[in-house]
């Protein structure tokens, strides 16, 4: 009994096969941090680096020793798998909801009063806006 084998089906058609370049360690870093809307000093400070090793790391120069690896993964809220990208990264805010998150976790720290009158302001805001939209 002979065998035969179609090669274009064992080979495929390179032409068709897609070149993808695995994202690195650097940028996987850099897109993680973002997402958490934290600066490169922010991250650095909650893991006891300086802003400058976490722009080496993000360069893709290197990957940090597993004792800063560990404590970059923690600060993300992250895995160790999904930084080094062994494990794909589960699907988070976007860089600009994070930095919204931020800036009304601040808001949160406020007296009441000024809580108050930073939420009238904003409620006026999006009226103001919602009232525009709906003119022709």
């Amino acid at each position: 009994m002979e065998l035969a084998l179609d090669w274009r089906f064992v080979v495929g058609n390179a032409a068709s096969r897609k070149k993808v370049k695995p994202e690195g360690f650097g940028p996987r870093l850099a897109r993680l941090r973002q997402a958490r809307g934290l600066t490169q000093e922010e991250l650095g400070a909650a893991v006891g680096l300086s802003n400058r090793m976490v722009a080496y790391y993000e360069r893709d120069e290197a990957i940090p020793p597993g004792e800063d690896l560990a404590n970059l993964a923690r600060a993300l809220k992250t895995s160790a798998d999904e930084l080094l990208g062994l494990a794909p990264i589960k699907h988070g805010t976007s860089p600009k909801v994070a930095r919204l998150l931020k800036r009304l976790q601040k808001v949160d720290q406020l007296p009441p009063a000024d809580q108050r009158a930073v939420l009238k302001m904003v409620d006026a805001l999006v009226a103001t806006r919602q009232r525009t939209a709906r003119r022709p």
